[in-house]
C-alpha cells in the first residue's frame, strides 16, 4: 500500500532551482567577479560551483516568496468576496430595517392623530439598540398584538443588521492584513529579481561560456539519472506482468523496500492523468511568470493546478498545499501525472511524464519545458504525490 507521508518541516537547502544556462552563467560570473575583487591577497578564489549555489539561492528565495504571494493572493481574493457578500447582506438588512421602522412610524402617526399622547411605538423609534427596546417593558404591555409584532420585526432587523455590520467591519480589518501580506511578498519577489537583473547587466562572454559548460555537464548527469530510473521502472513493470501471468504470487506480500508491487490506484487515474499531461504539454514554450495561472504564462504551482483542473481535479493554489493533496509514493513508483515536489521547504513542483522526466515551469526567465526530475540532483526531490 502507498505510504502517507506528512510534509517535512520547512528547512533550508543550499542548492536552488537551476537557471537557464546563460542566465546561470551570467549571475554566477558576476558574483564570482565581485567576490574575487573583494578577496584579500592570497585568499582562495571561490569555485564556480560554490558561486552557482549562491545564485541558486537567490532564485530559490524568489520562488519561495512567490508561493507566499500566491497564498496571500488567494486568501485576499476569498476575503474580498466575503467582505462583498457581507456588505451586500448589510445593505439588504438595512432596507428591511427601514421598512420595519416605517411600519412603526405609521403606528406612531396614527396615535398622534387620535390624540393618544406620546405614541408607544414612537418610543421604540427613539431607541438606539435592541436593549433599549426591551427596557421599555411597560410600554410593550400597553401595545396591541399588531403593534408588538411590528416591534418584534423591528428588533429582529436591527439586531441582525448590527451583527452583520460588525462582521463586515472585522472582515475589512482581516482584508487589510492580508493585503499587507500580499504587498510584502510581492516586494520580496521583485527585490530578488531586480538583484538578478542587476547582476546580469555586468556579465562577460567568457564567464557565460565557462558556466554554461558546467550547466551542460549537470544536465547530462540529470539525463543519465532519469534514464536509470526509466530502466528500473521498466524492470518493475515487466516483473509485475510476469507475476500476473503466474497468478500474482511472485511479489505479493514481500513488504520489502525493493518490492516491485506498486500502490493501488483508482481505475480512472490513468485517464485523468492523460488529460492533465495533454494540457501540460500544450503549455510547453509559454513563459514562467511568478504568480501566473495561465493561460498565457504560469508559475510552477499554477501550471500543475491548471493541468489537473483540465482533468477535473481541483488542486490547491500553492506548493505548500498541493503536497498534501494526495498520496505520497516512492520515486521508483512514480506514474505519469504524479506531482514531483522539490526542496525541504516545498517551493517547486512539476508533473511527472514518465521515464524520469517531468513538465514544469522552472523560474523567471525560462519557459515551460520537459526536464529530468534530477535537474537539481537527487537530494532536491522532496516527494512524489499522486493527486487523484
Amino acid at each position: 500500500m502507498a505510504s502517507h507521508r506528512k510534509s517535512r518541516t520547512p528547512g533550508t537547502r543550499v542548492a536552488g532551482i537551476r537557471t537557464p544556462a546563460l542566465a546561470t552563467a551570467a549571475l554566477t560570473s558576476v558574483a564570482l567577479l565581485s567576490q574575487t575583487a573583494e578577496a584579500a591577497p592570497g585568499e582562495d578564489r571561490p569555485s564556480l560551483e560554490e558561486v552557482e549555489k549562491k545564485v541558486g539561492d537567490l532564485y530559490r528565495q524568489a520562488e519561495s516568496a512567490t508561493e507566499k504571494y500566491n497564498a496571500a493572493k488567494e486568501k485576499t481574493g476569498k476575503q474580498r468576496k466575503r467582505v462583498d457578500t457581507l456588505l451586500d447582506d448589510v445593505a439588504k438588512r438595512t432596507q428591511k430595517l427601514n421598512e420595519a421602522r416605517s411600519e412603526l412610524g405609521s403606528y406612531a402617526a396614527a396615535q398622534y392623530r387620535t390624540g393618544a399622547g406620546m405614541p408607544d411605538t414612537a418610543t421604540f423609534l427613539l431607541a438606539e439598540t435592541p436593549q433599549d427596546i426591551f427596557d421599555q417593558r411597560q410600554v410593550l404591555d400597553r401595545m396591541t398584538g399588531r403593534q408588538k409584532a411590528a416591534v418584534d420585526d423591528y428588533v429582529t432587523q436591527q439586531t441582525e443588521t448590527m451583527k452583520k455590520r460588525q462582521e463586515a467591519t472585522e472582515s475589512l480589518r482581516t482584508l487589510t492584513e492580508t493585503q499587507g501580506d500580499l504587498k510584502t511578498a510581492k516586494a520580496t519577489v521583485q527585490k530578488k529579481l531586480a538583484d538578478a537583473r542587476e547582476l546580469l547587466s555586468k556579465l562577460t562572454a567568457e564567464e557565460k561560456a565557462r558556466l554554461a559548460a558546467i550547466e551542460k555537464r549537470k544536465q547530462e548527469e540529470a539525463a543519465r539519472k532519469a534514464a536509470e530510473l526509466a530502466r528500473q521502472q521498466a524492470e518493475q513493470e515487466q516483473a509485475r506482468e510476469e507475476a500476473a501471468q503466474q497468478g500474482g504470487g511472485a511479489s505479493e506480500g514481500s513488504g520489502s523496500t525493493g518490492s516491485t508491487e506498486t500502490p493501488p490506484t483508482d481505475s480512472s487515474y490513468g485517464t485523468k492523468a492523460e488529460k492533465a499531461l495533454a494540457f501540460a504539454r500544450a503549455q510547453i514554450g509559454k513563459p514562467y511568470v511568478w504568480g501566473a495561472t495561465g493561460p498565457g504564462s504560469y508559475d510552477c504551482s499554477g501550471l500543475t493546478q491548471a493541468a489537473w483542473k483540465a482533468a477535473g481535479v481541483s488542486l490547491p493554489r500553492t506548493t505548500y498545499d498541493q503536497v498534501n493533496a494526495g498520496t505520497t509514493v516512492p520515486v521508483s513508483q512514480a506514474q505519469p501525472g504524479d506531482l514531483v515536489f522539490f526542496y525541504d521547504d516545498v517551493t517547486h513542483v512539476g508533473i511527472y511524464i514518465g521515464n524520469g522526466m517531468m513538465i514544469h515551469a522552472p523560474k523567471p526567465g525560462t519557459y515551460v519545458r520537459e526536464e529530468s526530475i534530477y535537474y537539481d540532483g537527487d537530494s532536491a526531490i522532496h516527494s512524489i504525490v499522486r493527486p487523484a
